[in-house]
């Protein structure tokens, strides 16, 4: 109700949409950050046109209904991305906002820009407190992104009544201290003003923030401008006041002919999409290979070369017989991609050397520089993480993002909701385990596999060598339906020999890498640089007339997605003895190794020391492995 007049002016006077066609390119991007204010933007798709009908609205929160307690991407027609953990949507649009400017000065050409729209979003004060606000803000003014405008619901009210006494910042000058074109004191009750603070705000080649001072509850004779009106129904009572005082006589989920008129945005946005078709058409005459792959990327398709080119670069891994950190190999993939793949944009937080992230002939972005493929992110890992989701939301672009797996908890929220959405995000993981060694417990993950692994949608590979590493790149870049987390190791990890059919097996997740004897009697399953270690194990077992069996599970949930008859080719059932090994929390592997099985792994934070002398002090033994796999043999 508050930012009811805001919106009126922005949706039906200036925003650029097609209510029959809310996947149009060249839309402008609009993002409810404070999502708890869900039902205006649920009133605004239903009055301008878009296919959610008041029926929707009637069921605002119930099963199954389009209209969530916040928005829900994919979900609901209009709805550009899931908010409600405050402070990501503002770093959504950030995200969005990079990408159209990096796409506009990639593929734009005199006389067709073909990509020119702006990024609008509503934020309030409790987005403004979360601190992933003000890394996506910070980076915002630096990369100069005019495109962006934010409209700053500023009511003085959070659930826990007026902010005063917790929120007093001087969000102007915070603002111009990023680098943004700030507007302030704007009347957010005075339709000509909003209208004349954001014709203003286009005109910035700064990012621009409008300060507007609003009345929560607007209309309310007696919650208005309280806590009251924040998350709570005003009731029955209260609805007759307010509706009295707003002279609003229309039955309830009624809305009179003339009103749908007046806000009906289907003509318009059919003439402008109509309108950047027609230039879509003669920029496809004029630059027909330019058209072509940016159509290509907009369908989140890869090119025709990308089946026989990765293959190959897996083969020509398998052939070198060398000790190589997956991370590294991983920068070579990415090398490699980058050839391949104009839509590819990575970056890191502050760790582009260590995550090996970044290639040779990569163009960093600045706010002079936006045809470019590669982001420092800054100490900034929610942020960036944020951003990214933003920058996979708006599309055109295939995001990646790097920073120590441990920094994962940091960017721990942006990652879920990645997977909440099902786009298609990828998450580099570096160090990833005890063998980051000399940085001690601080920075050594324990249980982030695990929590990775349990969160709904997401992949994660863990690849044993270099040739598993190009498998799980190219399983991220084919997955369109969900994030992927690629977690790759600081030390040294030797190739693995294979032959045919289990190189072939890799992309299934799981597959046996080595076999002593037929029937095996014992299953060493492991991961990673687990992997050489599982192997040599087998083999010593192997002396004493063991037969031995180590899987390689690189993608527990790959794996877990192929059929019945392929998981117990590998893990046949009737062979119970079982041991798990891995350098992370030994619980998550309790469903594959049951009552009868075990698993080498940790219960403890690690410890400051060389990794080699860590694995030793934590049982990542040949010894450690024999001994329990003999005690699970009898």
């Amino acid at each position: 109700m508050g930012m009811a007049e805001i919106a009126e002016v922005l949706w039906t006077d200036i925003l650029k949409h097609n209510p029959a066609n809310p996947d149009w390119p060249n839309r402008d991007r609009f993002v409810l950050s404070n999502g708890h204010g869900s039902m205006l933007l649920y009133s605004l798709l239903h009055l301008t046109g878009y296919d959610l009908p008041m029926e929707e609205i009637r069921n605002f929160r119930q099963l199954h209904s389009k209209t969530a307690g916040h928005p829900e991407y994919g979900e609901t027609p209009g709805v550009e991305t899931t908010t409600g953990p405050l402070g990501q949507g503002f770093a959504n649009a950030v995200g969005m906002a990079i990408a159209e400017k990096v796409l506009a000065a990639r593929y734009n050409r005199d006389g067709f820009a073909v990509v020119d729209h702006h990024t609008y979003v509503f934020a309030g004060d409790g987005c403004l407190m979360e601190g992933v606000s003000h890394e996506a803000a910070s980076l915002a003014g630096t990369l100069g992104l005019g495109k962006l405008i934010c409209i700053y619901d500023d009511n003085g009210i959070s659930i826990d009544g007026k902010i005063d006494g917790w929120f007093t910042d001087d969000t102007p000058g915070r603002f111009t201290a990023y680098g943004w074109h700030v507007i302030p004191d704007v009347d957010g009750h005075d339709t000509e003003a909003v209208r004349a603070a954001i014709l203003e705000a286009q005109k910035s080649d700064k990012p621009s923030i409008i300060c507007c001072k609003t009345t929560i509850g607007f209309g309310s004779p007696n919650k208005a401008g309280t806590a009251g009106s924040h998350g709570a129904p005003l009731g029955d009572d209260e609805i007759a006041l307010t509706r009295e005082a707003l002279g609003w006589d229309a039955a309830p989920f009624k809305v009179p002919q003339d009103v749908y008129e007046a806000w009906d945005c289907k003509q318009k946005g059919a003439d402008s999409e109509n309108a950047w078709k027609q230039r879509f058409a003669e920029y496809s005459d004029a630059h027909p290979d330019l058209a072509a792959e940016l159509n290509r990327t907009l369908a989140r398709e890869l090119p025709g070369a990308w089946e026989a080119s990765m293959q190959q670069l897996a083969k020509d891994m398998q052939a070198q017989d060398r000790s190589i950190a997956s991370r590294a190999a991983s920068g070579e993939v990415i090398a490699h991609m980058a050839t391949m793949l104009p839509e590819m944009i990575g970056g890191s937080a502050d760790l582009s050397g260590s995550n090996l992230t970044s290639w040779a002939d990569m163009t960093a972005m600045s706010a002079d520089q936006a045809d470019a493929n590669y982001i420092y992110y800054g100490v900034r890992e929610f942020g960036m993480t944020a951003m990214t989701n933003g920058i996979a939301l708006h599309g055109g672009l295939r995001p990646f993002s790097g920073t120590f797996l441990i920094f994962m908890e940091y960017a721990r929220n942006a990652a879920r909701m990645s997977a909440l959405m099902g786009i298609p995000n990828i998450l580099v993981y570096t160090h990833d385990s005890i063998g980051q060694g000399e940085d001690g417990p601080t920075h050594q993950p324990v249980e982030q596999l695990a929590n990775l692994r349990g969160t709904p949608n997401m992949t994660l590979w863990r690849p044993a060598d270099a040739v598993e590493t190009v498998f799980a790149w190219k399983a991220a870049m084919e997955k369109n339906g969900g994030p992927t987390s690629l977690v790759f190791s600081r030390q040294g990890l030797p190739t693995l020999q294979r032959n045919e059919e289990q190189f072939a097996s890799i992309a299934k997740g799981g597959y046996v890498i080595f076999q002593s004897g037929d029937a095996p009697d014992l299953i060493l399953i492991a991961t990673g640089s687990e992997v050489g270690l599982a192997i040599d194990s087998a083999k010593k077992l192997a002396e004493s007339g063991t037969s031995v069996r180590v899987v390689s599970m690189p993608s527990v949930d790959v794996f877990e997605s192929q059929d019945e008859s392929y998981r117990e080719s590998v893990l046949p059932s009737s062979v119970r003895a079982r041991l798990a090994i891995e350098a992370g929390h030994v619980d998550y592997w309790r469903k594959f190794v049951g009552l009868d099985g075990d698993v080498v792994g940790m219960t403890s934070f690690g410890a400051s020391a060389p990794g080699g002398d860590l694995f030793k002090h934590f049982g990542f033994t040949v010894d450690q492995v024999v001994a329990k796999a003999k005690g699970l043999l009898g």
